[in-house]
């Protein structure tokens, strides 16, 4: 009801214009003045209308209108029906031998239920207020404890650079020193030699002299000096020192000089430095070869996994996953828990083989021949690809019930510690569609995504944000990109299986394309993994082989 306030009083005003109210109607719960009674009367004919002076007024509940019957209000409620009814419908056949309450008894349960879960949000507010001054001060906290990171860091940035600029300077001062007792003895040898020689040829001289003399006194005061001159001057065998360097990849570097060494050790190891070497870069093969052909009897294999350098497991489209050694002998095999197949498989890092189940909602992992469920997902998401990155999370791609579209989750152990959904403008990364996304971790954290639902490859760093999108058709190919399986290497390449044009893409980190493995004879490409000595295993759908393939010197 409107109302409003002067500074004598307040007023009240009908609840139709704002003229002072006069009236009121008990049925419809509304207060009028004398030129709005009949307004209000005529808007709602079928009812009846209890109109009477507003000091007079009953407040009480306003039933809804019946559907069914004019000039009739819904008092009760039927059970069965689940609909307000009149008293007319009680006795109708629509509603014979149904359950009636009586609606004001169901309004104050209501009540009473809206009460109490108020009560109750206003009791969690606090806790709630609380609880977000206490984020704030954590934020606050771990913002200063960053900073005060990064100084450190860059000190110790400072000490390093410190520390070894004093092992190269006293390194090039022993060389110095090396260096002038090595010269300074070559020296004082040819001094003695030159010394010699310039006495032999004075004494020579002085011979010669004698032999032209004819008086007896010369020549018998001949004095000989032979034995002196056999005795030459020896040069001495000085070795000259060497360098002696060693380096264990990304993990110690050690130099040596005579008694002189010293070691630089990184003892904790990025994640991201233990498959890269750094002081060595392996480069592109000018043309890809094929070392082994592995035949095996999966039908239409999809999914490879290597473990270690002479493993792999595989799946096709039924329940059974496959290992075979690069001689194509089966090392093992494991019955999954899928309804008709595995959605994707990997290998952590202990070398534990994980498959993901998207009708079961779980991903699974096979120790001592035993399958344990290591995550499930939420209601309503299935997963789908599958990565175990270098920090031992697991990268886990999901696609919602009704397809309408697909995000990534980072699991550390069963814990959420990164969601990829949409991108900086809150578009979606992956639509949705038919199809899962195959996911993979690069070395510089990146996560990768062969997208085949829009035939891209997406890449995107560790806060979500899209780098990059790669869906050129390759040079020479008859049919549009097609992405299967796609991996990473040693050196940050990314490796995609052109399905449909029977190649494979290598592209760099930053999604420069460097060229086409089209020359192996790589028919229907899906399967795709990397080995412990970089050389790709490539599944064929059709054959059911599996090819490795030398790429990199």
């Amino acid at each position: 009801m409107a109302t409003t306030t002067t500074q004598a009083q307040e007023l009240i005003t009908c609840d139709l214009c704002i003229k002072p109210v006069q009236q009121f109607c008990n049925s419809c719960q509304v207060g009028l003045c004398e030129d709005c009674i009949n307004k209000h009367v005529n808007s709602l004919k079928s009812l009846k209308h209890d109109i009477v002076p507003f000091t007079k007024r009953t407040v009480q509940l306003v039933f809804p209108q019946c559907t069914s019957h004019s000039h009739q209000r819904c008092e009760v409620h039927c059970q069965q029906c689940d609909v307000p009814v009149c008293i007319k419908c009680l006795t109708g056949p629509k509603h014979k031998g149904h359950e009636f309450h009586d609606m004001a008894d169901i309004i104050t349960k209501m009540r009473e239920k809206i009460k109490r879960e108020t009560e109750e949000i206003e009791g969690i507010i606090p806790n709630i207020r609380e609880k977000d001054a206490d984020t704030e001060n954590k934020i606050s906290k771990s913002m200063a404890h960053f900073v005060q990171l990064k100084k450190q860091a860059k000190n110790q940035r400072k000490q390093w650079h410190l520390e070894v600029d004093t092992i190269f300077n006293k390194m090039e001062s022993l060389i110095q020193s090396l260096r002038d007792h090595h010269i300074t003895t070559l020296k004082s040898c040819q001094s003695k030699l030159r010394s010699q020689n310039s006495s032999m040829i004075q004494n020579i001289q002085e011979n010669k002299e004698i032999l032209k003399s004819n008086k007896v006194s010369d020549v018998n005061n001949y004095q000989s000096k032979l034995k002196e001159y056999r005795n030459i001057t020896q040069i001495p065998d000085l070795s000259l020192p060497s360098l002696q360097t060693n380096t264990v990849q990304g993990r110690e570097l050690s130099i040596e000089l005579g008694e002189y060494k010293a070691t630089l050790t990184q003892t904790s190891l990025s994640s991201l430095t233990d498959e890269v070497s750094f002081l060595s870069v392996k480069e592109l093969l000018e043309e890809a070869k094929v070392i082994a052909n592995i035949p095996t009897n999966v039908t239409n294999l999809f999914k490879v996994a290597c473990v270690g350098s002479d493993k792999a497991w595989i799946s096709g489209r039924d329940k059974m996953i496959t290992c075979v050694d690069i001689h194509g002998a089966v090392q093992d095999t494991v019955t999954s828990t899928c309804k008709n197949f595995p959605d994707d498989i990997s290998v952590t890092r202990q070398g534990e083989l994980i498959y993901s189940d998207g009708n079961n909602r779980t991903v699974n992992i096979v120790r001592d021949g035993k399958t344990e469920t290591l995550i499930t997902t939420p209601r309503g998401w299935h997963p789908s690809g599958l990565c175990c990155t270098r920090s031992g999370d697991i990268l886990v791609s999901m696609v919602a019930t009704d397809r309408s579209h697909l995000k990534i989750v980072c699991y550390q152990g069963q814990k959420v510690t990164l969601e990829i959904d949409k991108d900086e403008h809150g578009d979606l990364i992956h639509p949705g569609g038919k199809y899962g996304v195959f996911v993979v971790e690069n070395n510089n954290g990146d996560i990768v995504a062969s997208d085949r639902n829009v035939d891209t490859v997406v890449v995107v760093d560790r806060t979500g944000k899209v780098r990059f999108r790669y869906n050129d058709k390759p040079s020479g190919g008859k049919k549009s990109f097609s992405p299967k399986q796609i991996v990473t290497d040693s050196m940050g390449h990314i490796i995609v299986a052109d399905y449909l044009n029977d190649y494979l893409h290598i592209l760099d980190q930053n999604g420069q394309f460097l060229r086409c493995v089209d020359n192996c004879g790589l028919d229907a490409p899906g399967g795709l993994s990397v080995d412990s000595e970089g050389r790709l295993w490539v599944g064929l759908y059709d054959s059911g082989e599996v090819k490795v393939i030398q790429y990199m010197k």
